[in-house]
């Protein structure tokens, strides 16, 4: 009964430990695999060298050249995400992103913008949300936020993915162009081409444009090219370095084209090291919870359930160590030893007194033969002397 007492509880506690890591494969690592709520805001920064550019200060337009910081800070809206309703509810997160532009030099404001938009926890591709919108210019502006916005999604495939640009208010493919290391992580690398498309901008703002760089112009366009890079961590799908070679071009109906925007912008260092660092911690975490801690869950399950079933049979394996042949087949009976033989008398043997076998001790002591002589004289003999 007690072999069989010590075998349910192990038993009972090996089924538990494979419990557990199940709860952990099935349950824990897919919950860390999407946006949490309470998401620390982040910051990125990056950098221009000799850029040229649109600068316009107290309504005086003019093309500059200078270094630029683009600096883009996410911050999540705990309340707002809370209040989601419908399909969105515990499937979505609320950010709010904001971004400027200054010259390095004079720290000068040169552009910004403020968002807020929704996204799926999982595959971070922005969702259909009744309050987003986007502000440029003091107006917020009703606008639909689509595919990747500020991040990929976790388990990133080796494939193509719609990235929204937010000059062109739409998405444009990227496509998967391989794998690369950065500072030690490995990272997929995505390519995005835009070519000499018309930016769609307000009549109002391309009439600033034109009177102030294209006189006697009364039409024209704004063409945009980007050629943006994302490399992205496969697992988390977190943004470990950006780089955008944007340009701008006025394209008036009379006169020559004016270049607005001529900038090639990436991450600094900071944000690179940053972000490889988040990304290593997210990783190693997923690793611990999702692969090593269920896979070691697992075997000491099963060793406890093989330790309970050799217990319940009576058996441990320290006791079948111990006895290396408790199982052989048991041995033949020994030969009797000289004094489990019957007691042979002197005169039964075969060659009498002088034979060569030493005769064994006698064990019957109490014959009414003795075989062995008294240590005391006879009377007669002691009367003679």
């Amino acid at each position: 009964m007690k072999h069989r007492a010590v075998g349910a509880v192990l038993f009972g506690g090996g089924v538990l430990l494979l419990a557990l890591a199940a709860g952990l494969v099935f349950v824990v690592k897919p919950a860390m695999t999407k946006l949490p709520y309470d998401l620390d805001p982040a910051t990125s920064v990056a950098e221009a060298k000799g850029a040229t550019f649109l600068q316009i200060t107290d309504g005086a337009v003019a093309i500059n050249q200078a270094d630029l910081a683009s600096t883009v800070q996410v911050t999540p809206e705990r309340d707002k995400t809370a209040a989601l309703s419908g399909d969105l509810a515990g499937d979505s997160v609320v950010w709010r992103v904001g971004q400027t532009v200054e010259r390095t030099d004079t720290k000068a404001l040169v552009s910004a913008y403020g968002a807020e938009l929704a996204l799926d926890r999982v595959s971070g591709a922005a969702v259909e949300w009744n309050e987003q919108f986007l502000d440029e210019s003091g107006n917020p502006e009703k606008i639909s936020f689509a595919g990747q916005v500020y991040k990929f999604p976790f388990g990133s495939a080796q494939g193509n993915y719609e990235v929204f640009d937010r000059d062109l208010r739409q998405t444009r493919m990227a496509e998967f162009k391989g794998t690369e290391d950065v500072d030690g992580l490995e990272v997929y690398r995505y390519e995005q081409m835009i070519t000499d498309e018309k930016l769609p901008l307000a009549a109002d703002r391309v009439a600033l444009l034109l009177g102030a760089l294209a006189p006697g112009a009364n039409a024209g366009d704004v063409v945009y090219s980007n050629t943006r890079t994302v490399w992205v961590d496969p697992v988390t799908g977190s943004y470990v370095n950006v780089r955008e070679q944007q340009k701008k071009v006025l394209v008036p109906n009379v006169g020559t084209p004016v270049t607005l925007l001529d900038a090639d912008f990436s991450y600094n260092e900071e944000t690179v090291s940053s972000s490889v660092e988040r990304a290593k911690e997210s990783r190693g975490q997923l690793n611990i919870l999702g692969v090593f801690a269920p896979l070691g869950l697992a075997v000491l399950g099963l060793v406890l359930l093989i330790v309970a079933l050799l217990v319940s049979r009576g058996r441990t394996p320290a006791a079948v160590a111990a006895r290396p042949g408790a199982d052989a087949a048991p041995a033949s009976d020994p030969a009797p030893t000289r004094v489990d033989q019957p007691v042979v008398r002197d005169d039964e043997r075969a060659a009498g007194l002088l034979t060569d076998e030493i005769p064994p001790a006698s064990t019957n002591w109490k014959s009414d033969e003795p075989t062995v002589p008294s240590q005391r004289p006879a009377q007669d003999e002691s009367e003679k002397k």
